[in-house]
């Protein structure tokens, strides 16, 4: 008897022991799970802040951190990252889950709607920026602010799947988005350094919103399966009123002194009050956009139909879905390339740009009409999308270099709605063309559209260069055919020359700052010309 409770209290004694040395392993188990936890965490945190070090050297060099141009490149980028959070929220609703194979209507029904903000709202975003320019930093804020107040109401609607609080949020959102564009393109001079040309600027800002964005995607796709549409639109809130906060702690310049006098009438802009530089460049810049709508939905339709001879033929690695990827990854690494070789052309004039841009994407028409495959398609792609981002940012330089700044902003406003129209109007035209379900017809239709509007751009170039060439001669009394032109800086007396409403001031000379005692050059944009 006595042999067994020895037995037993050695037993319990080895039970006793064991659990001890388990705890005791669970314990060190513990510690090294959480060390590595601390130094994972450490190591994320590090590469946070190296990522963060070296955008900073990015968006600051070239003196971009003393004119306020890198915050305003951080402030894009993160306006960005949270419309791509929004669209990607709303990718999964009700909203936007439109059957794209199945009903050209409703598809044709949503390029409307996009197009009726900026169709009735134009005419008046520009012009109440323009009120509001010595208050620009809190337009921006505003902005920010109001698309943070509409992700709330929508996150509140996805649940009960409010449809009219859904699409009265996204148009908002929209809206703001494109205001918040042009009060970003308005205010640029104020913040160029001396060492950066306005296309390098506005090329800046671009690569890195579309990094920004390209980045965010991913983030909100995952997030958006995992917690579901209603917590992302919540993070995008979050990040719309923290950016408004920054937007406010913007540098002061940005805001312009209101210099109109009292009792002045303000003036509205039109296509046809703008020059004779900035209306070329909008023109070719309307028929790139025509063009790369009607290429996304064109395409679009003939993958989902089988329209293509890739699909028709079966083949194995390119599906539909595959295929997409493929075309939307094209896109993408376009765009990317555009912003990219705009900052490297900083020494070339944008009203060379724009017209190369046009040339380029209809030579690559042509090219894909005569050779449609898988290749061709993504090659056209990818040039139109580079087409469409390096003629946009050289417009913009055009349009800041040549438009006043009392009514910049209405500038903006109306070329943006007319850039959005000319892209619904291409992406109508791509839903119509795809029901012949021929690839080649589709695309030489709209390379004929395209070489019609580049010639009748040169046309209207050459001609006004000769009657500028020839009104300097005979007031100069100069006979040098070349008088109007000089290539060294794409300086073109046509392209800017006077208008009724804006009399071009006779150039001078260089200037002194008498506080410094260094020569200014007029010819070039001054960094806060009012601070």
């Amino acid at each position: 008897m006595d042999a067994g409770w020895d037995r037993a209290r050695e037993a319990a004694r080895r039970m006793g022991r064991g659990v001890a040395d388990a705890g005791r392993a669970a314990g060190r188990a513990g510690r090294a799970t959480a060390g590595g936890t601390a130094r994972a965490g450490r190591a994320t945190a590090n590469g946070v802040k190296s990522v963060g070090r070296a955008t900073r050297r990015l968006t600051y060099a070239g003196g971009a951190g003393r004119t306020g141009l890198g915050r305003l490149i951080e402030l894009s980028a993160g306006n960005s990252a949270g419309d791509a959070l929004v669209t990607v929220a709303l990718a999964s609703t009700v909203f936007f889950g439109v059957p794209v194979g199945e009903a050209r209507g409703s598809v044709a029904l949503y390029l409307v709607i996009t197009m009726l903000p900026f169709a009735l709202l134009a005419p008046f975003v520009g012009p109440i920026l323009d009120r509001f320019r010595s208050g620009r930093r809190y337009v921006m804020a505003g902005t920010l602010f109001g698309r943070g107040l509409l992700c709330f109401a929508m996150a509140a609607a996805v649940g009960p799947g409010d449809l009219p609080t859904l699409f009265i949020g996204a148009l908002g959102v929209l809206v703001l988005s494109k205001a918040y564009n042009v009060s970003r393109a308005a205010i640029m001079p104020n913040v160029l350094p001396a060492d950066i040309t306005l296309v390098s600027a506005n090329a800046r800002v671009a690569l890195f919103t579309l990094v920004a964005a390209g980045v965010a995607v991913p983030i909100g796709a995952g997030l958006t399966a995992w917690l579901g549409s209603a917590v992302v639109l919540r993070v995008a809130m979050l990040a719309f009123l923290a950016l408004g906060v920054v937007a406010v702690r913007l540098p002061r310049h940005i805001d312009s002194p209101d210099l109109e006098e009292e009792g002045s009438r303000h003036r509205w802009r039109t296509l046809l009050k703008v020059g004779p530089a900035v209306a070329e460049a909008v023109w070719a810049n309307v028929a790139i956009r025509v063009f790369s709508g009607f290429l996304l939905f064109f395409l679009l339709f003939l993958v989902q139909d089988h329209a293509v001879p890739w699909l028709a033929g079966r083949d194995p690695f390119f599906d539909v879905p595959r295929t997409i990827a493929l075309l939307a990854g094209a896109a993408g690494l376009g765009g990317l390339a555009g912003a990219a070789v705009a900052n490297w052309t900083r020494n070339h004039a944008p009203q060379l740009i724009v017209p190369a841009t046009l040339a380029l994407t209809l030579v690559t028409a042509v090219v894909t009409a005569l050779l449609f495959g898988v290749w061709a398609a993504l090659a056209i792609s990818l040039v139109t999308a580079f087409a469409q981002e390096l003629g946009k940012l050289a417009l913009d330089a055009i349009v800041q270099r040549e438009i006043g700044e009392e009514v910049r902003s209405s500038t903006f406003g109306v070329v943006e709605a007319v850039l959005q129209l000319a892209w619904v109007f291409g992406g109508l035209v791509g839903l119509v063309l795809s029901l012949a379900r021929d690839a080649s017809t589709g695309l030489v239709g709209l390379a004929v559209a395209l070489a019609a509007a580049l010639g009748w751009l040169v046309f209207a170039r050459v001609r006004r260069v000769r009657a500028a060439r020839a009104e300097a001669a005979r007031k100069h009394g100069l006979h040098d055919p070349d008088a109007g032109y000089d290539a060294a800086d794409g300086y073109d007396a046509a392209a800017s020359a006077p208008t009724a409403e804006w009399p071009a001031p006779a150039p001078a000379p260089a200037e002194r700052d008498p506080r410094r005692g260094d020569t200014l050059d007029s010819t070039k944009p001054l960094t806060n010309p009012f601070g």
